[in-house]
């Protein structure tokens, strides 16, 4: 049953984001390429990640970017993209699990160390290497709006995962000792 339970609500945060990304951000085109993309999107999948733990997030990440490739795309199917949105989901879950696991209750240091860790791999590093190698771009024109995005996205996404929590502790949701299961 847990189990169980746990594949709804990855399903759940798969679907969210979906629509967070593909029908609620901000697209940016540069040289005809979908270079910068400002919203939510990811925030579902790092929520998997640290409630259900890092696989639950890699598969949301994945499955959701897969799903809105099929909804919408804007050109050809890209595997490097759906490994990044995995990996947008997994990495803050294994950095919460590293530092403290699920006897520990959720700090504010542990969620944006968390947060960070993914952003850092994948918003700064695979994805502009990805964008650079497979279309060409500079790194000098992807690289400025993401070190912005990373230094509004990693406090707000870090609030928003911490209200999360301790609404669905405060709901029963999750149990009381550690905000997670």
């Amino acid at each position: 049953m847990k189990h169980f339970r746990k594949v709804i609500l990855a399903a759940m945060m798969t679907g969210l984001s979906v629509v967070l990304t593909r029908f609620a951000s901000l697209r940016i085109s540069l040289a005809g390429v979908e270079g910068i993309r400002i919203g939510l999107g990811s925030l579902p999948n790092i929520v998997a990640g640290i409630t259900l733990g890092p696989l639950y997030g890699g598969l949301a990440g994945a499955v959701s970017d897969i799903a809105g490739f099929l909804m919408s795309s804007m050109g050809g199917y890209m595997p490097h993209f759906t490994l990044t949105a995995a990996l947008a989901g997994a990495i803050p879950g294994l950095v919460f699990r590293l530092t403290g696991g699920s006897d520990r209750p959720p700090t504010w240091t542990r969620l944006a160390v968390s947060v960070a860790a993914g952003n850092v791999l994948v918003s700064l590093s695979l994805t502009p290497y990805f964008l650079c190698s497979l279309f060409g771009m500079d790194y000098r024109v992807i690289m400025i709006p993401r070190i912005v995005g990373f230094f509004v996205e990693v406090p707000v996404y870090t609030v928003v995962v911490r209200a999360l929590l301790v609404n669905a502790t405060a709901m029963g949701l999750l149990p009381r000792q550690s905000g997670l299961h």
